[in-house]
């Protein structure tokens, strides 16, 4: 049975009784609005991010925009957050899932981050029962029967606030066609969860509340602002009414935090330091100069100058403007079965936390429901009140410090294969539609994976050497790895995996984000237009 699409508007993903009750006629004629509103200018944008790192790859570096400097120098803040969004201080994020949506909710934590990013794998069923999910926790009915433990899930009294993570402006929704042409991931994601849940959570007293991913430049924070102006007004609610944080996760939207939030003034309740795809964009923007190497990805960490700075100025500038300051995830995750590689883990999570709140951040991210009361318990210590905001800071971040990589480490053969093998780790499990996978008692997503492939290929590109031998980080070498790291991964979808990790890594040209190459693995087969 086929959707009922307005004019123009063409649905290949499959049909089911529930798909249908999220992608009604009246939805995908808001969802066709959005896009033939918004979408020529995110296609523009799109084409300014290559011109920039063009301009990057002939040795133009960022800088603080000079045509706006008046806003950087102004007195202005943003709205004050409302009430279920001041305090801040733990929030949970993970995928759609249903049993996880229900888990994170009851978890403790002030919110949780619904994502259909980083660690969601965007198959055309995960989306749609995501937004199912979604639908029916906001109205408090969501349940989940595990029938393996003979065990039902259902949401406790009070639960923590919702908050939505869409796709990033770079992707497309492949199963959606507005006038010819997928429409934008973001859009489809953001459009639904509005047009849908809104109204009942103005109703219950909360409102829309969302994440916005990867943002290089502010115009794509004002491209967001628009897309929200449109939907409030389409769904007669206020403005103002809908909240959004934006992820600080790539190096260039860090010499423009003031013109984002500004951007989004109306809407902004703050930044957050999202660490690893900040990292990620370090080699990605930076991946030809041979200056801007890093060692092994277990070097890089919140000490480094570069990472400090950008927290710096972060905090600095969320609080001159009235917004949360967001702490970032530990990988960490509990383990279970050895106490003391637990205690060991549980430690090192606890001193990242104390870091971000004695340093003045409002709240941080954990990705599992066993970290929430260490990390409350941290906050709780550090942080008396709802939030920092209050607390600014004086000191003055230079452009040359958000650059400065600090000493420049050891690059190894084991954090060679260990990179190689967390790639094919978690490019298998996207293929198999998981966006988020335990490996060595880390929880990998789209954004540490990012950082090991990335990391792969600056190093080929640039001829590094391992520190120990002098060995010279080449093709034939890295082809060599993912042969000896597949033979140790038999079965499931490795072959599929190792085919397409091998085109990332040894292309000429590093490609923008591998979930961008994977997707073609899991766009619905009978799609006759990809």
């Amino acid at each position: 049975m086929p959707f009922t699409c307005p004019p123009a508007v063409q649905v290949f993903g499959q049909h089911t009784d529930e798909f249908g009750e999220v992608l009604t006629y009246e939805c995908l004629c808001f969802l066709a609005q959005l896009e033939r509103n918004v979408g020529k200018r995110r296609h523009a944008l799109l084409e300014k991010r290559k011109v920039v790192a063009q301009q990057i790859n002939e040795g133009i570096l960022p800088v603080f925009p000079p045509e706006t400097k008046h806003i950087r120098e102004g007195d202005w803040i943003a709205r004050p957050p409302p009430k279920d969004m001041l305090d801040r201080r733990v929030e949970i994020t993970g995928p759609v899932d249903r049993k996880m949506v229900i888990n994170a909710l009851n978890s403790g934590a002030k919110t949780f981050m619904a994502d259909f990013e980083d660690s969601h794998c965007p198959t055309w069923e995960n989306n749609l029962n995501g937004q199912i999910n979604l639908r029916d926790a906001v109205r408090g009915t969501i349940s989940f029967y595990n029938a393996k433990k003979n065990k039902n899930y259902t949401l406790n009294q009070n639960t923590a606030v919702l908050m939505v993570r869409p796709r990033g402006w770079h992707l497309d929704e492949a199963h959606v066609f507005v006038d010819g042409a997928p429409m934008s991931a973001s859009l489809f994601d953001f459009g639904i969860y509005c047009f849908h849940n809104a109204k009942e959570l103005i109703k219950r007293g909360s409102g829309p509340y969302f994440y916005f991913p990867k943002l290089e430049h502010y115009l794509e924070a004002r491209l967001w602002n628009d897309a929200i102006v449109l939907a409030s007004d389409f769904l007669t609610i206020p403005i103002g009414t809908m909240k959004a944080t934006v992820l600080c996760e790539t190096i260039l939207a860090a010499f423009q935090m003031d013109e984002i939030i500004y951007e989004l003034r109306d809407h902004s309740v703050g930044l957050n330091c999202g660490r690893w795809d900040y990292i990620f964009s370090f080699f990605k923007k930076f991946g030809r100069m041979s200056d801007m190497v890093l060692p092994d990805r277990g070097q890089v960490g919140m000490d480094r100058p570069f990472m400090d700075a950008y927290v710096r100025h972060l905090i600095k500038t969320c609080h001159r403007r009235g917004v949360h300051a967001m702490g970032g995830m530990s990988a960490f995750i509990p383990i279970k079965g050895d106490d003391k590689a637990n205690k060991k883990a549980m430690e090192k999570v606890r001193k990242d936390k104390v870091n971000e709140a004695t340093k003045g951040h409002d709240g941080t991210w954990v990705a599992h429901p066993g970290l929430v009361k260490m990390t409350t318990d941290v906050f709780d210590e550090y942080m008396p009140n709802a939030n920092q905001i209050n607390k600014h800071r004086t000191d003055v971040v230079s452009e040359s410090e958000l650059l400065d990589l600090g000493d420049k480490g050891t690059i190894s053969m084991e954090g060679l294969q260990d990179n190689v093998a967390v790639s094919l780790k978690y490019i298998e499990a996207w293929i198999r539609g998981i966006g988020c996978i335990p490996v060595n008692n880390l929880m990998e997503d789209a954004a540490t994976a990012e950082i090991s492939r990335s990391q792969v290929w600056q190093w080929i590109y640039n001829s590094s050497k391992i520190t120990k031998t002098g060995q010279v980080i080449t093709r034939p070498l890295v082809s060599k790895v993912i042969d000896e790291e597949l033979e140790k991964l038999p079965g499931g979808k490795f072959k599929e995996a190792g085919v397409l990790l091998r085109e990332l890594l040894l292309s000429d040209e590093l490609a923008e984000f591998l979930t961008l190459s994977a997707y073609r693995n899991i766009i619905y087969k009978t799609n006759s237009m990809l």
